[in-house]
């Protein structure tokens, strides 16, 4: 499995790296978020957002667990870090095959709902504002996306 990393220098940077990834996405994309606390999950969903021409302040779902949004194509924003049972149906298959793309913030704890193909996005504090961000494509689709993005 390849990977691939950037180094941003501020939250500027990190919204514009995920507004250019948001070109390069389909309906049914999957994206896993991992990082480090204050890294920059949610910022970094603002970029997408903001790629897909999305008019709405996007933040945590972290309470509600699915926050839904209407762009160019629907994003599908989860935190499920406070979901008690992995196995616990929530039905995210249905967004995972949903129209949109789908945001999971410490999707580890959901491991086995992933589909068989993602994107593992994870992002690393490193020094003041300065963040690595590292793309773990699952999947020949995944794989392709991250060629593309990165040629």
């Amino acid at each position: 499995m390849n990977q691939y990393e950037v180094i941003s220098t501020g939250s500027e940077d990190t919204i514009n790296f995920a507004k250019n990834l948001a070109s390069f996405l389909k309906p049914g994309d999957v994206i896993a978020l991992e990082g480090d606390l204050g890294a920059g999950k949610t910022t970094f969903t603002k970029g997408l957002a903001q790629g897909l021409e999305i008019k709405k302040n996007v933040n945590s779902p972290t309470f509600t667990i699915i926050k839904e949004y209407e762009g160019i194509m629907p994003l599908y924003h989860m935190d499920v870090y406070r979901v008690e049972d992995s196995f616990e149906d929530l039905g995210f298959d249905e967004y995972f095959n949903g129209e949109g793309v789908t945001v999971v913030e410490w999707a580890h704890l959901i491991k086995e709902q992933l589909p068989e193909e993602y994107l593992s996005i994870y992002l690393y504090n490193v020094k003041d504002n300065q963040r690595k961000i590292v793309l773990k494509p699952m999947g020949d689709r995944y794989e392709q996306l991250c060629k593309e993005i990165f040629s």
